[in-house]
């Protein structure tokens, strides 16, 4: 088995593309499908597919470990039986509830995004367009005050309002925790809550679609292809504790309107990019 120092070095900065993306509202697959058009790993194109879902496995894992508190249903004090945090088990519930409609929105319409919408053209529409969202409900949320403030304020109701904007995140380029986000926003969700609960919504969906990936391509990896996953996932997690610590401290004192502006002007050099070159 020998793996090009060159490959690795691709991993590598994929890792990293990755671990921002990911959690910024700016879309990752977008990003990596854009990145793909520059820097293209050599390998099969069933492996570089299934490649660009499960290397956000190093990113979700990064959210488990910096939330583990806070996600974890259970609390041990010595040998005594565990203590079942109440209010953790409520907030899964209704993560479940939340991933109901994208569970079966993309069940039925995986293959269809796959060959149809992961295109330059629909991946810079949809950063324009999820740019320009973000500006107008941050405007809007100026006069107003987040009814919904906290993790816990997030009823069953909400949850499932929220899975319904995740629909949106299927279309390369919106991004998971944007779709979210701008839904929650929408609600009345405070940025910290909506934030948070993305990052719960994000475990299931994550490990569900990697999951479904590592299926399709049937895990018959060759020695380089598995080193190329794994220094990708294990970058993409370094990069993500950076990232969401980042995020999570960003959100307190200001909105998502530069993400909103960044979303506009990489959709436009997209647009101009693919124009020029066609």
């Amino acid at each position: 088995m020998t793996v090009s120092m060159i490959e690795i070095l691709k991993a590598i900065f994929l890792g990293i593309v990755e671990g921002i993306t990911e959690w910024l509202p700016i879309s990752s697959t977008g990003h990596m499908l854009l990145v793909d058009e520059f820097i293209q790993l050599n390998t099969s194109e069933g492996f570089k597919e299934m490649f660009f879902v499960v290397i956000q496995l190093g990113a979700i894992l990064a959210v488990v470990l910096l939330f583990w508190n806070k996600m974890f249903p259970f609390q041990f004090k010595d040998k005594e039986q565990p203590i079942i945090k109440k209010d953790t088990f409520s907030i899964w519930f209704k993560v479940v509830v939340a991933c109901i409609p994208g569970a079966v929105v993309t069940i039925l319409f995986d293959d269809f995004i796959e060959e149809h919408l992961r295109t330059p053209y629909v991946i810079a529409a949809a950063l324009i367009f999820y740019g320009i969202a973000f500006i107008v409900i941050e405007k809007w949320n100026e006069k107003r005050n987040a009814p919904i403030k906290e993790l816990s304020d997030i009823t069953y109701k909400t949850a499932f309002l929220i899975g319904i904007f995740q629909i949106l995140s299927i279309i390369p380029g919106t991004s998971r925790s944007g779709a979210t986000i701008i839904g929650a926003l929408l609600i009345g969700v405070s940025r910290v809550a909506a934030a948070e609960f993305t990052f719960f919504l994000a475990v299931p969906v994550m490990f569900g679609l990697s999951a479904i990936k590592l299926l399709k391509f049937g895990l018959a990896f060759t020695g380089s292809e598995l080193v190329i996953l794994l220094v990708g996932c294990v970058v993409a997690f370094l990069v993500s504790l950076v990232v969401i610590k980042f995020l999570m401290s960003y959100i307190k004192k200001h909105n998502f309107i530069i993400f909103g502006w960044y979303r506009i002007v990489l959709g436009a050099i997209v647009i101009a990019y693919f124009l020029l070159t066609a």
